[in-house]
């Protein structure tokens, strides 16, 4: 493959990158956090970036509860226990609420909506189930963490002394379980940023840490969202 060739392949997974909504939002979303990082709270630049990029992320999600909402009613995989399931429902209902919520805050504060008092209330209500949801997708995926270390050691017994890595049932239920790690390790990190977005604890979670935690997380949510690259074909 020609230089020219890899440059064009290396744009086209870029340009295949921020066609997305979503991959859009999450990058607005380091910037909001990366801001309240170097703000910490304070009046100025990056108050203001923090705060108008956070306004500018709630029109990215207008109607996007339409998603959860679907998910909610939708058949789980067959063999999925009951109370992964029901963690699994929950957190799409908080989250679809969440979603709900925050298009009723974006106007208040656009002005649309006049009551400012109950489109707070709203707000804070709206980051409760954002909260309760990472808590949920965080047991959910501890449970489905936990399901794939069985099935990979009931694997690894039947291969004996054969090479595991050789295995691509092997290999994809290792990628899966990396997928869901990395899973757990954002809702974490979310629901620490739902406890500084609802001052819970402002001693421990203050403007900084919300915003380093805010920004690793968003991080992670744009690596997750990284199209595959095509598998080079063989000569």
């Amino acid at each position: 493959m020609s230089t020219l060739e890899a440059t064009r392949a290396e744009l086209g997974l870029i340009v295949l990158y921020l066609n997305k909504a979503e991959a859009r939002d999450k990058i607005c979303r380091a910037i909001q956090y990366g801001s309240k990082f170097l703000s910490n709270g304070q009046p100025g630049t990056a108050q203001n970036v923090d705060k108008s990029t956070s306004l500018a992320r709630k029109v990215f999600r207008l109607f996007k509860f339409v998603n959860d909402l679907h998910a909610l009613i939708s058949p789980v995989p067959k063999g999925t226990p009951l109370p992964l399931v029901l963690l699994g429902k929950s957190k799409n209902a908080l989250l679809s609420t969440f979603l709900f919520l925050d298009q009723i805050v974006w106007l208040g504060r656009t002005g649309i909506y006049k009551n400012k008092e109950r489109a707070e209330l709203l707000g804070r209500i709206s980051l409760f189930c954002w909260m309760g949801s990472s808590i949920c997708t965080s047991l959910v995926e501890i449970g489905e963490i936990g399901r794939l270390s069985a099935s990979m050691k009931k694997l690894e017994k039947e291969l004996k002394e054969s090479d595991k890595y050789q295995k691509e049932e092997y290999r994809a239920k290792l990628q899966k379980s990396n997928e869901r790690t990395l899973a757990l390790i954002k809702a974490g990190i979310d629901v620490v940023v739902a406890v500084g977005l609802l001052q819970l604890a402002p001693k421990k979670v203050n403007a900084r840490v919300t915003g380093a935690f805010g920004f690793t997380s968003s991080l992670i949510s744009c690596y997750q969202l990284l199209p595959s690259r095509p598998k080079a074909k063989a000569a």
